[in-house]
């Protein structure tokens, strides 16, 4: 699947395996959110992003309206995927069980948080958020971060 993004002109590109294999996950949480860490690298001119898999959080907490995460011991886990695969983080995927896929406040302040996080690499995280309703997903939407905003990918 190929997705673009208007406002920074770039391209995002993930498997339909990927994809199914992440609403499951949230499909199996209802009707807790739920979510993890998205994984791949982008091309050399760095004007698409190939996301390659997902890592589930060492713990984390769902309720009906919130998702928290750990990075308790994700460190290692990272270094070694870059090390074996060349990929590493390039952002995060939650699901909004009843809710839409539009980022909330709280979505966005976490997603500046990790853009100004010391141990993260990359200035323009991504961001997938999933509507479910009734174990089944209703929508989903990709966001890239840029200037202290979430612009949606198409």
């Amino acid at each position: 699947m190929k997705f673009f993004n208007q406002h920074k002109q770039v391209s995002l590109i993930v498997e339909e395996s990927l994809i199914a294999k992440i609403f499951q996950i949230g499909i199996e949480k209802y009707p807790l959110e739920t979510g993890g860490f998205l994984v791949g690298y982008y091309s050399n001119d760095s004007m698409t992003l190939y996301i390659k898999d997902l890592l589930l959080p060492s713990k984390q907490k769902g309720m009906a309206y919130l998702f928290e995460r750990s990075i308790d011991g994700m460190k290692q886990v990272f270094k070694k995927l870059f090390e074996d695969q060349k990929y590493f983080y390039i952002g995060e995927w939650h699901t909004h069980p009843n809710g839409l896929s539009m980022y909330s406040s709280t979505d966005l302040n976490a997603m500046i948080e990790i853009a100004n996080c010391e141990t993260v690499s990359i200035t323009n995280p991504i961001l997938l958020i999933l509507s479910i309703r009734d174990k089944q997903v209703n929508d989903f939407s990709f966001y890239i971060y840029n200037n202290k905003g979430l612009h949606r990918y198409e």
